[in-house]
Parts: structure tokens; sequence; C-alpha cells
């Protein structure tokens, strides 16, 4: 196991405190990297219908978050009718090393890579290739015969099995609805199974193949029956297998050149040569009064149901292709993504999908299953903010958005024609509350 160093003093803090500078530096970025600078257009705060002043809070706040050792660093961006009207960098991205937070840090933005491996699905959806409710068996038979954890009733904390009463599709995987788990989210009468079977949450290196896992999973049984509830999971990552096997590709090269290249996301991957390492941000973790740095080499808890590292995209074998936590990117190559989906499936002339197929992902598909925790609906890879309340926050009704493991933060609110984007590498990601007060800040920032 590995063991974790303490930096007990306070950073300092490298500040870019600037919107017009960031937007600069932001074109200047991509044409170094053979992009025109018209890719990813800006506009002034104010051309936007925001308020310059008050996109400075999120600055204010990402500094002070530094400050008291809550992050090491961030990278915020907010755009508004398809253009960035904000970017920028706080802090560090490796303390030890005193290198500064920039807006071409990459991050490991685990669970934000089930909006791409979605988006790769619903790509073959419209092709023909696969359907929504076609069974998961079809494509990995060995999902035909899976089983369910069965309450013995009473009193008692025994589980006995019962035999699948409806196949998992296509759309369960989606909605995570299947039945499937994570390991390190899963009641200790499962996890047991996950641990005994080496299970991974593609949040560390992994050897073999995601191929090889899905096998391995396939013979364990499911927490529930599929469609009968919510239940965030490892579905995403079948999903991925699922992409290969219709493809005939890996789930690698089909985003790179069905997602990737046509949107220009030139620094979006599942791993980068060990040379690209120094352009992580390095992951934290609170310890006493100062940040521990997570090891690259993988880090298990006590009990055996979590296993994470830092070093994973860049120390792995690269033969694995988690579909539901693998990528890394930038803040500027996800913006891309992210305004493609806004804009209706299409960014600069590169479509990626329908509008009406964007319209399916972002609606509502718990429809008498209630709601996801948080009180938020669930569409096809997103978590979708409805109307009640719940959630607590500003967001419009109809926003869909997600979140990754360590502590990157994106949303979608078309109704304002907004995209927001806050990026840290943080764990636990409960530890800061940053990401809610840059969720405040985005908003108060809207004019009109």
């Amino acid at each position: 196991m590995s063991t974790i160093q303490v930096i007990g003093a306070s950073p300092r803090v490298h500040t870019m405190r600037r919107t017009s500078v960031s937007l600069v530096c932001l074109c200047l970025l991509l044409t170094s990297r053979g992009l025109s600078s018209q890719e990813l257009p800006s506009a002034s705060p104010q051309q936007l219908g925001l308020s310059p002043e008050r996109l400075e809070q999120i600055v204010l706040l990402t500094e002070d978050a530094v400050d008291r050792k809550e992050v090491s660093g961030a990278v915020t961006l907010v755009a508004r009718l398809g253009r960035v009207g904000h970017l920028e960098a706080v802090g560090w991205r490796d303390i030890e090393n005193d290198a500064p937070m920039e807006v071409d840090t990459l991050f490991r933005i685990a669970s934000m890579t089930k909006a791409v491996t979605s988006v790769a699905a619903m790509q073959l959806y419209e092709s023909g290739a696969l359907m929504l409710n076609d069974p998961v068996s079809r494509y990995l038979p060995a999902f035909s015969d899976m089983q369910v954890l069965a309450s013995m009733g009473g009193d008692s904390a025994e589980y006995t099995l019962e035999p699948l009463r409806r196949p998992i599709t296509i759309r369960h995987l989606l909605t995570h609805t299947s039945g499937l788990s994570y390991r390190f989210l899963s009641p200790p009468h499962l996890a047991s199974y996950y641990i005994d079977a080496n299970i991974t949450d593609g949040l560390s290196q992994a050897d073999g193949t995601i191929g090889d896992m899905v096998n391995r999973l396939a013979e364990l049984p499911l927490l529930h029956q599929p469609g009968e509830r919510y239940t965030y999971s490892l579905g995403v990552d079948v999903l991925g297998r699922v992409i290969e096997l219709v493809t005939g590709q890996t789930l690698a090269e089909y985003m790179t050149a069905e997602i990737f290249e046509p949107l220009g996301m030139v620094d979006t991957a599942f791993y980068r040569d060990s040379a690209d390492a120094g352009r992580y941000a390095e992951i934290y973790s609170p310890s006493g009064d100062g940040l521990a740095k997570v090891p690259d080499s993988p880090v298990v808890t006590s009990d055996k149901r979590l296993v994470y590292s830092a070093g994973y995209p860049y120390g792995a074998s690269r033969t694995y292709f988690s579909g539901g936590a693998g990528l890394t990117s930038t803040i500027t190559d996800y913006a891309r993504f992210l305004l493609a989906l806004l804009n209706g499936g299409e960014l600069d002339g590169a479509r990626i999908l329908g509008p009406r197929t964007v319209q399916l992902m972002t609606r509502d598909h718990l429809v008498g299953l209630g709601v996801a925790p948080g009180g938020q609906k669930f569409g096809l890879g997103f978590a979708i903010s409805d109307d009640r309340g719940l959630t607590g926050g500003p967001r419009s009704e109809g926003a869909f958005g997600w979140l990754g493991f360590f502590n990157t933060v994106y949303w979608v609110d078309p109704e304002e024609q907004l995209v927001a984007i806050i990026m840290t590498q943080l764990y636990p990601n409960q530890s800061s509350q940053l990401t809610d007060q840059f969720e405040v800040a985005v908003y108060s920032a809207i004019m009109n």
C-alpha cells in the first residue's frame, strides 16, 4: 500500500487574474497546436450578458480555497451563447515543484468520461448498429445467465440468488438501472464479490482489457433486477465494451476517430506518454493542516473496496479502456465537447449527433423509478435538473451535467445557453465546497 506525503506549509498562490488575458492565451494555445483560434470562440463577458465583476468572484473563491488548503488549484470556464467569457487558472498543479495551474493543465476527468461513452453509443444508435432496447446479451452472451441478489426477508441479513426476470438492455446501462454496481459503492454483501473477482472501477492502473473485466463481472450477481431502480454503476464500462464489439475497434480508437478528431479535442485520451506527466495536476487529499499528494502507485483502502492512484494515465499497460472513468482532458477540450451538445450535436461544422438525439439523451429516463441521488432526474448519460428544487441549486430545469471522482464538475444549461466547468484534483471531493460556490457565482454573474 502506498504512503502519502503531507504538505503542511501554505502554498503560494499563482493567480491568473484576467478574463481578457485568459481568452487571448486560449487563442494562442489553440494556434500553437495547429488549430484555428476560431474553433473555440471567445467574447467579453458583457457581450454574453455576464458581469465581469461578478465573474471575478470565481477567482476570489478559488484563491480563498487555495489559501485555506482545500484545493491545490483549479481551472474554471464559463461559456454562454457559444462563446467563452471566462477562463481562469488559479493555484498550483504541483505544489512541491512550484508548478502553477495553467489553462492547458491535464486532468483525470474520471466519470466525466461517461458522457463521451454515452455519445459514442448514441452515434451507433443513430446508425442503426444498436438499439436502446437491445439486450446486452446480444453482444455479450455471458450476460444472459446473470443472477440477482435477493434478501431472505424478515430480519435476516442473508441473501439468496434468483434468476433474471428481464434482460439487461443498452438503455439500462446508460441510465444506471441495470443492477450492476461499483466496487467502491457496493453494499458489503455485494462488495465481497467484486473484491474477490478483482473488479476495477477504472481509477487506478489495470492490466488486461475491459473485455477481461466485463467477462468477470458477468459471473457476479446483480444488486437488483434490471430496470427496478437507479444504482450508479460500471454499466457504462460494459457499454464501452459493447461499442468495441459493434465497431471492431478499441474504445480509444473509436472515440478518437468519431469524437475527438472531428471536434478538435487534441488533448483528450485514455493514456499519455510519460513525457506528459508534468502537465497533469497532481491529486491531493486533505490531511491535518495541509494537503497530501496522492501517489502514482495504487492506494487501497483498508476495506479493499476502493483502489485509486494518480499515475494510471501514464504508467499503466495502456490496453484497458474504461468507458466509465478512464479519460484525461483539458478544460478547453471538454468545453468543445459540451458546446457541441449545447448546439444540438455540432461544433464548427463537425456534427457528432443529431439534435433530436441530444434531446433524447437529455430528458428524464427514470420515469416511474423516482429520482437519482440528490433529487435529480437521469437521462442517457447525464443527470437532469428538475423543477422541484430538490437539488437546492440555481440550475434551470432541463440543465444536464455530471462530475468526476477527483472533483471535476460540468453542466450545460440550454435555457441560459450556458456551459460551465470547474476542474480540480481532490479526493475525497466532498472535502471542498468550491464546486458549489462556483455554480452559485456563475449564475450570479448572469445579467440577461
